[in-house]
């Protein structure tokens, strides 16, 4: 093992130190995702896109060997130092008080679930939305649960304003770009008696002054379920009979804000550090790996267009069953 991953260092290197295309490749990249830089700031970005240039590099060719079972790519973020990303775009707030919801009863056994399900491909999840430079993942995920369950019960997909959630929850201890609650989320949804549409209420990726419309209500809310802390076995019956559940994980690592593709399996990872939200919409297994089928609020051209296959049944692994809630209507 030591051999074959020496092996594979001394050939990334050598493609490093002799790839003349690097300059191009950043005018590519700015043109890509509109980036603006003057002199000043353009030379520190590419330094920092360079950089992480080369350790998805490394990490691909480690992955080509079989060292890893999932791949990296540069994305939309890919000029931010990962300290910078980490305090922008996670914005996650875990209640020291929590608002307790109707605990998850499994009424099907873990034996009679499919051994696939893709709720996304069912119809009941919305495009991929990218919450741009501002820390909203959180009303993200809640609005994707809260989308799924009005389309189980109404038979219509109805994409919700994350904007309005971000704006009009300041209340309960949302803080809109600065963070925001899962359990408060739902609480204010629930007593405000709806949430507008997308339609009406876009989203602008920065905190505004409330304009919420009783007239474009899209979806209400009368509460919330809690799946068991930690139990992956209830999370797969809730993902595989009610829908998709909205989910924190511990995010932290700079490996998964460069993940591409395959199984993310990160032994880093820690059960109770959650940093970020996504909403589960499936699972499945893929060579040989278990996985949930998460879909993410970077856009698509972060992981799978906008979704990450987490690893399933690893003891939790990053949280992914530690905070997992969806809303009743």
């Amino acid at each position: 093992m030591q051999l074959i991953l020496l092996t594979v260092l001394l050939c990334w290197i050598c493609q490093v130190t002799s790839d003349p295309t690097t300059k191009t490749e950043w005018q590519l990249f700015k043109q890509q995702y509109t980036k603006h830089y003057d002199t000043t700031e353009d030379e520190y970005r590419r330094i920092i896109w360079e950089d992480n240039k080369r350790y998805t590099e490394k990490h691909n060719a480690e992955a080509a060997a079989g060292l890893h079972t999932y791949t990296m790519g540069l994305n939309s973020y890919s000029d931010m130092k990962h300290e910078e990303f980490v305090k922008i775009m996670m914005g996650l707030k875990i209640s020291a008080n929590p608002i307790p919801g109707k605990p998850f009863v499994p009424t099907v056994e873990v034996g009679r679930l499919p051994d696939t399900m893709n709720w996304t491909a069912l119809g009941y999840v919305t495009e991929v939305g990218n919450q741009g430079q501002c820390g909203s993942c959180w009303a993200f995920s809640v609005i994707g649960a809260l989308e799924g369950q009005w389309f189980r019960a109404q038979k219509k997909l109805v994409r919700l304003s994350v904007q309005d959630l971000m704006d009009c929850s300041t209340s309960v201890g949302n803080e809109g770009c600065e963070g925001g609650f899962i359990d408060k989320s739902y609480k204010f949804i629930r007593d405000n008696h709806g949430i507008d549409t997308w339609k009406s209420y876009p989203y602008d990726a920065k905190n505004e002054k409330c304009r919420f419309n009783n007239d474009t209500i899209g979806a209400t809310c009368r509460g919330y379920t809690d799946i068991k802390k930690g139990n992956e076995d209830d999370l797969y019956v809730a993902v595989g009979s009610i829908g998709p559940v909205a989910v924190a994980i511990d995010a932290y690592q700079e490996s998964f804000s460069m993940y591409k593709s395959g199984v993310y399996d990160e032994p880093k990872c820690t059960t109770t550090r959650l940093s970020h939200t996504l909403l589960v919409t499936g699972y499945g297994k893929y060579k040989g790996k278990e996985y949930w089928l998460a879909k993410n609020s970077w856009g698509t051209s972060w992981g799978m267009n906008g979704y990450i296959m987490m690893s399933r049944n690893k003891n939790n692994q990053c949280g992914i069953a530690s905070l997992a809630s969806y809303p009743f209507v």
